[in-house]
């Protein structure tokens, strides 16, 4: 399946839908009302935040380790740092997730709920139960396996890492590594750091392990061909299609 063409699978028509894209940032946003214009805005805002700060610091792009944190980060740069620190992986590991999580956490004064996916990485708020579908590449069980999401646990991030779908740097070959949290960037970078571990699906169990040593991450899924393992405050459920949304 072509990039984002899952997109037009989603159902659950209850949201106003609208893309926003700027340069490598294309953001498909479900909310009560349009918020297109605030969107762009914001998106503009952060991503100048993280330019400038790259323009100073060309590390930050580059590197696949963790980083110090200097003290006069913009609050999206600390957030994507301590967010490599916690899973061991380089800043922008997170960066999806963080700019879903502060261009989200902004609109939020405008919607009460919002559905903010950038790249496959989720971050949601919801009045009612959703499902987010797996869009694990060529695996059997794309499109059949899904996670509800109670409004309670909300906001929260729903974050993929695959090393057979899509273009972003994984150094595994899982079909989809799934990580929730509270922090839609803290699940990015998990993600990331989790997906590493996933060669084959022998090694789903030391994936889920390390997901389970992540502060902050609530529950990993991870797809291997045909086989699936969960930890942690996950509720797997049955799809007979993509549902709300597609990891």
């Amino acid at each position: 399946m072509p990039p984002r063409d899952y997109r037009s699978l989603v159902t659950g028509r209850d949201l106003v839908s609208f893309e926003i894209e700027v340069k490598e940032t294309n953001l498909y946003i479900r909310a009560n009302r349009s918020l297109r214009s605030k969107a762009l805005k914001l998106v503009h805002k952060y991503r100048s935040q993280l330019e400038g700060y790259i323009a100073r610091h060309p590390a930050f792009t580059a590197s696949f380790v963790p980083l110090p944190i200097r003290g006069d980060e913009p609050a999206i740069v600390k957030a994507m740092l301590e967010a490599g620190a916690k899973a061991g992986v380089g800043p922008m590991a997170s960066v999806a997730g963080a700019i879903a999580e502060f261009v989200g956490t902004d609109l939020l004064h405008f919607s009460p709920e919002l559905i903010i996916e950038n790249g496959g990485d989720i971050y949601i708020k919801t009045s009612r139960k959703r499902v987010v579908g797996f869009f694990a590449g060529n695996s059997p069980l794309t499109g059949k396996i899904g996670l509800e999401i109670e409004p309670d646990e909300t906001p929260m991030g729903v974050c993929t890492s695959s090393g057979t779908v899509g273009h972003s740097v994984s150094l595994g070959k899982a079909d989809a590594a799934v990580v929730i949290s509270p922090s839609a960037t803290l699940a990015d970078a998990a993600a990331t750091a989790v997906g590493n571990r996933v060669k084959t699906a022998g090694d789903i169990r030391r994936g889920l392990d390390f997901a389970r040593g992540i502060p902050g991450v609530t529950g990993a899924v991870i797809v291997k061909g045909d086989k699936i393992g969960s930890w942690g405050k996950v509720k797997l459920c049955a799809t007979p299609g993509y549902s709300d949304l597609n990891a």
